[in-house]
C-alpha cells in the first residue's frame, strides 16, 4: 500500500499566548485534491508552513510521502506557493522559472510551464514589473515546474480576476489528472465546492468538519429561508429553528435547522413576501461549523 503524501498527527503551534494549531491530526491520501478552508486566524497558513517544513511544531508530527517535510522538499516531491515572498528582481520570467526548474532533478520544460500558467506571452518581461495577477501565476508556474507529486498552495486564486481564476482551475485539473495530490486553501467557498474531492475545515486551528461538500452540507442539518422585508428586522431572530440570520438590501436569508417551524411563525406573522426556502449551500455550512465554539465529540464531522 502507497503512503499518504500528507499525515499530520496532533500537531500544535504557539505564537506567545496564542494557540495558532492546536492538535491538528490530518491524514491525505496521494491523488486526491483537498481544500482547507477556514476563518482568518483558523491557523491554515501556520499549518501549511509546518506541512512545509518552514517552522518546526511545538508538538506532534508532519510527514510528507512518509519522510520529514524538508527531506520530500529537497527531493523535489514537493511544489509550494506561498501567500508571502517576492520575485527575484532583474531577471525575466523565463530566466526565474529556469533557475527555479534547475533547483530540481526532473523538472517539467519551462514552456509547458510558461503555457499552463498562462506566461507565454510574459516569458520575456522583469517579474519585478508584473502586476499582483501576472507576479501570483509566477509564483504558479515555480510550484509547478519541479512536476511535484505534492502540491500546496495557499490562497492560490488571491489576486486573480474571474477570467485568471477559471484559467488556473484549468490547470489544476490538468494535474490532478496526472495523479499530483493537491492541497490548498482559499476564502472563495466557491472553488472548495467546484474543485475539490474533499474538504477539511479548522477552527481555532482545529477539524471541525471533513468530508466531501455534500457531506458537509448535510451535517449542518440547515435550510436557508429567504423573504423580502421592510422596517425592523431584528424579531427575525427569535422565530423558532433560526441559528443566523443576514439582510441584504431588503432580502432577509433566515439559516433554519427547522425550516417547516420557521416558515409557519412566519405564515402566522403573516410576514410571507416573495419566500424561498432551499437546502444549505457550502457558505451557510462554513458559518454554522465555523463561527460555533468546537464540538466535544468528533460526531459533528462528516464521514470521509
Amino acid at each position: 500500500m502507497s503512503v499518504n503524501a500528507v499525515t499530520l498527527t496532533e500537531l500544535t503551534k504557539s505564537f506567545g499566548t496564542v494557540r495558532a494549531v492546536d492538535g491538528l491530526t490530518l491524514d491525505i491520501p496521494q491523488g486526491q485534491t483537498l481544500a482547507l478552508l477556514g476563518p482568518n486566524g483558523a491557523g491554515k497558513s501556520t499549518a501549511i508552513g509546518m506541512l512545509l517544513g518552514l517552522s518546526a511544531p511545538d508538538s506532534g508530527t508532519a510527514e510528507v510521502f512518509g519522510g520529514g517535510p524538508q527531506a520530500a522538499v529537497r527531493a523535489g516531491r514537493v511544489g509550494a506557493m506561498t501567500q508571502e515572498g517576492g520575485l527575484i528582481p532583474r531577471v525575466t520570467v523565463r530566466e526565474l522559472v529556469g533557475f527555479v526548474a534547475g533547483c530540481y532533478p526532473a523538472p517539467l520544460p519551462v514552456d509547458q510551464v510558461l503555457a499552463t500558467a498562462r506566461l507565454t506571452g510574459l516569458a520575456g518581461r522583469r517579474a519585478d514589473r508584473l502586476s499582483g495577477g501576472q507576479a501570483q501565476r509566477v509564483r504558479f508556474a515555480m510550484a509547478l515546474v519541479g512536476d511535484p507529486g505534492l502540491l500546496v498552495l495557499d490562497e492560490p486564486t488571491a489576486a486573480l480576476d474571474v477570467e485568471a481564476r477559471r484559467e488556473f482551475w484549468e490547470g489544476m485539473h490538468h494535474f490532478a489528472a496526472r495523479g499530483t495530490t493537491i492541497l490548498f486553501s482559499t476564502h472563495y467557498l466557491d472553488e472548495a465546492d467546484d474543485h475539490a474531492d474533499r474538504i477539511v475545515m479548522i477552527s481555532g486551528g482545529r477539524v471541525v468538519a471533513d468530508g466531501t461538500a455534500k457531506e458537509i452540507k448535510r451535517v449542518t442539518a440547515l435550510t436557508t429561508v429567504s423573504l423580502t422585508v421592510s422596517g425592523e428586522t431584528a424579531w427575525l431572530a427569535r422565530l423558532p429553528g433560526v441559528s443566523a440570520v443576514e439582510i441584504r438590501g431588503g432580502r432577509a436569508r433566515l439559516r433554519s435547522t427547522d425550516s417547516d417551524a420557521t416558515v409557519t411563525a412566519l405564515a402566522e406573522a403573516r410576514a410571507i413576501r416573495d419566500l424561498e426556502v432551499s437546502p444549505a449551500d457550502l457558505e451557510d455550512a462554513f458559518v454554522a461549523l465555523t463561527a460555533a465554539p468546537l464540538p466535544p465529540t468528533p460526531e459533528t464531522s462528516a464521514a470521509r
